[in-house]
């Protein structure tokens, strides 16, 4: 089967459900950053039984001057752009059935004039901009309007109205927003 693969140039496509997150680490891209010392041979042969540790645990031990600094000096982006017209494909890229390429961004920023809500609110708008998604657990800086443009709630505010949810639960936004969190 995998032979016969190659005796035609072909292109092969993955479902997005498949390949995403499958490095399901929360914290894959990052350990270099919050444990520099983590990928020495020493450290990896003595502990690296404790690595990754929870983000839960990491969040709990947190204190303020920690949360600012990474606040001011961290980027994490994911985001979900649509690759429309970019590929020599039969896929029109619409519906259910469009591609997307997954871009993700991580880490703390070489530049010594980094400013976080600028850069991400620019990205937010580029992603916007070109039918993308941002993934949710990535630092969002939009508005309500603007988080309403990116996602579809014409179902969901459909459900909230039939089941009468404005009183007893949050409205995604709240969840997901971290000026409404913080």
């Amino acid at each position: 089967h995998v032979e016969a693969k190659f005796d035609t140039p072909e292109t092969e496509f993955m479902p997005l459900r498949d390949y995403f997150h499958r490095h399901s680490r929360s914290i894959f891209w990052e350990i270099q950053d919050i444990i520099p010392f983590g990928n020495s041979t020493w450290f990896r042969y003595l502990l690296g039984w404790l690595v990754p540790p929870k983000v839960s645990l990491l969040k709990l031990t947190q204190s303020d001057a920690i949360k600012e600094l990474y606040d001011n000096h961290h980027f994490i982006q994911d985001m979900l752009v649509p690759i429309r017209g970019m590929l020599n494909t039969d896929n029109k890229g619409q519906g259910r059935t469009s591609l997307f390429v997954d871009i993700g961004a991580y880490g703390v920023p070489s530049v010594a004039n980094f400013h976080p809500v600028h850069t991400t609110r620019r990205i937010e708008a580029f992603v916007r901009n070109h039918h993308g998604f941002q993934m949710m657990y990535a630092d969002s800086y939009m508005s309500e309007t603007e988080f309403e443009a990116m996602f579809d709630h014409s179902l969901y505010d459909q459900m909230r109205a039939k089941y009468d949810c404005a009183g007893a639960f949050p409205r995604v936004f709240g969840k997901v927003s971290r000026a409404v969190r913080d």
